[in-house]
């Protein structure tokens, strides 16, 4: 449609990857030793998280995800090259398959302390690595609404995420573990609806003024509208293998917002649905992966995952020339082929037993 400007559609990537001792496998609580070299040649793009045995890095805004590719490409090969020089691994799961969190260090800080304090166990246990997509908006009143309508999507891109079979040394039966490790945090999953922007920010008024959050970073949503940047932030995946599949589930994220402003501008919206119908949805993707079924609420019954994936695929067809995220997204056949991050990892338990 002539006039509908694409390009605020920037994109952010930020991605949480384990550090491994090379000769037992094993996490490695490192003191961030790979945060602080990494520093002096990447400077804020890689930070400590909450345990030692986790790094995060985040791109700059992209401007599309071509950029983003090459940002994350080259983000996963100097943090890779500094943890070598260290004598250590860095890999990129959404839980370590074999690791207990008993034996991992919490990160000195005092918004870590502090967590811990209040959270206990919940926090301590919280040992997984994800990937947080974050898609630039003009205003705060689109990022709401397109954050409404956005949920409906969360699980089919979650099911293509899946890449978090094992915890502690058992395998779990899901294909994303992960989320069940992170469903003991409060203010986690698919967030309710609000009817304005407006709406949203009393809610996070009353959870201050109450003490149940100093600020709306502790909403831990699967997606939300970013309390600091002018960003709808996906929250919901594993972090993936490969660079590939990262930068594919960014472009659909983006396309699903680019396809919801197109919607909004011809004065269309997309159904709403509850919460609870759609934590149905991310139930079976957790549990299934791209392997089960979906529910279609529209048809009221349950749909192949990868048919929906593909319809999907159709309905934000039409924007994704303007996004110029055409190679990103056909990516998402070959996914569908050679299964998610969890399929491979079965696979290789599977053939070697180990």
């Amino acid at each position: 449609m002539a006039g509908l400007d694409y390009k605020k559609f920037t994109v952010g990537v930020e991605e949480e990857y384990m550090v491994i001792d090379p000769l037992t496998r094993e996490l490695k609580s490192h003191e961030q030793k790979i945060v602080q070299e990494g520093q002096k040649i990447i400077m804020d793009k890689v930070k400590a998280e909450m345990h030692q045995a986790v790094v995060e890095v985040g791109t700059d805004i992209c401007a599309d995800v071509d950029e983003a590719f090459m940002d994350v490409a080259t983000l996963r090969k100097t943090i890779s090259g500094i943890a070598d020089e260290l004598g250590l691994w860095v890999g990129a799961s959404g839980t370590h398959p074999f690791s207990h969190w008993e034996s991992q260090l919490i990160t000195e800080h005092i918004r870590y302390n502090e967590i811990v304090n209040e959270l206990q166990e919940a926090a301590r246990s919280n040992l997984i690595f994800g990937l947080h997509v974050h898609v630039g908006m003009e205003t705060r009143e689109m990022a709401i609404h397109i954050a409404n309508s956005a949920r409906y999507f969360l699980p089919h891109i979650f099911a293509l995420s899946t890449n978090s079979p094992f915890w502690e040394g058992r395998l779990t039966g899901y294909k994303s573990f992960r989320t069940k490790v992170f469903d003991k945090f409060p203010r986690t999953g698919i967030p309710d609806y609000f009817e304005s922007i407006e709406a949203y920010d009393n809610y996070i008024k009353l959870l201050v003024k109450t003490n149940c959050i100093d600020n709306a970073k502790k909403i831990w949503w699967d997606l939300r509208v970013h309390p600091f940047f002018n960003t709808v932030e996906f929250r919901i995946c594993d972090i993936p293998m490969t660079v590939q599949e990262t930068i594919t589930i960014t472009a659909l994220f983006q396309a699903i917002c680019g396809k919801l402003y197109k919607l909004h501008s011809q004065n269309l919206n997309f159904q709403m649905y509850s919460r609870a119908l759609l934590n149905e949805n991310k139930w079976r993707a957790s549990r299934y992966g791209i392997d089960g079924t979906l529910i279609d609420f529209g048809k009221e019954s349950e749909v192949n995952t990868r048919v929906l994936i593909y319809e999907l695929l159709d309905f934000v067809d039409d924007v994704i020339p303007h996004l110029g995220s055409q190679h990103a997204i056909s990516h998402v056949h070959k996914m569908l082929e050679q299964g998610t991050g969890a399929d491979r990892q079965l696979k290789v338990f599977e053939e070697t037993k180990s």
